[in-house]
């Protein structure tokens, strides 16, 4: 459906001030198993949102649930509703190709093209028939190295490949690669874990000025990270989402004893 691609997003269209996307009643499951239990959540607009609790507590299949990758997998089901500016993005007509030019994905690992980093950051806009010529291409290169800082690194060096750069600057490509397009929403998936201290602290700062231009999600790990970079948090367990709200508000004073416990370290 072109207008996944088309249409001005704003956050009045999803029926909640400032809201660009709305879960509601979202349940998951792999085969017989359900990995998601009804979750029901609002992400605000231009806004880090984190996402936390232990491992296998469903917090990366509810951020793949948002940009449909889930539909790679076979014997995965997706029920409930999902709304992107409030529009259904489960419904029959949406083009998923169309959806994920709105939906960036960062990943885990960094996962450079094998390519030139030119070629890189050049290759969604080419796919998707976003600029007109060479000079124009050149331009949304240069802004995307820009945006993810890392302009200043390779501005000599963009016919070399992108794997041969460090992990840090990997990833860095990588959110360059997904800006390109110029996407609404970045969903990051753990994009710090396979990184060191400093490239992790670049990536943080990166992170805060993306939210200007962009709507964030990062599953994370690290609960200093979410307090660091995310205004909003929501605390997933079990499958089930246990609570959401300002960051602050769930790392000091939360609703649940679960909260607390997983905060304190007391479950993890």
């Amino acid at each position: 459906m072109d207008s996944l691609v088309d249409i001005e997003i704003t956050p009045q269209m999803s029926g909640k001030k400032n809201t660009i996307i709305s879960a509601r009643n979202v349940d998951v499951f792999y085969g017989e198993k359900q990995a998601l239990n009804s979750i029901t959540l609002d992400i605000p607009e231009n806004k880090v949102t984190s996402l936390i609790g232990p491992s296998g507590c469903g917090k990366s299949t509810f951020l793949r649930s948002i940009n449909r990758m889930n539909d790679l997998v076979d014997i995965c089901r997706v029920e409930g509703e999902i709304k992107i500016a409030g529009q259904d993005i489960y419904a029959p007509e949406v083009d998923v190709v169309a959806l994920r030019s709105q939906v960036g994905m960062v990943f885990q690992k960094p996962n450079p093209f094998p390519k030139s980093i030119y070629e890189n950051v050049a290759y969604g806009p080419k796919i998707h028939g976003l600029t007109s010529g060479k000079n124009e291409m050149e331009e949304v290169v240069e802004w995307s190295l820009h945006k993810a800082g890392l302009w200043e690194e390779v501005k000599d060096r963009l016919q070399e490949t992108g794997t041969g750069l460090s992990g840090g600057q990997q990833q860095r490509l990588c959110i360059a690669r997904a800006i390109a397009v110029k996407p609404k929403v970045i969903l990051m998936d753990e994009p710090c874990s396979a990184l060191d201290p400093i490239a992790t602290a670049i990536i943080e700062e990166l992170i805060d000025e993306l939210r200007k231009n962009f709507t964030i999600i990062i599953v994370t790990h690290s609960m200093q990270q979410a307090a660091r970079v995310s205004q909003r948090t929501a605390f997933f367990h079990m499958g089930n989402l246990v609570e959401s709200g300002a960051t602050k508000t769930i790392f000091t004073s939360p609703n649940d004893e679960r909260t607390q416990n997983y905060i304190t370290g007391r479950i993890g």
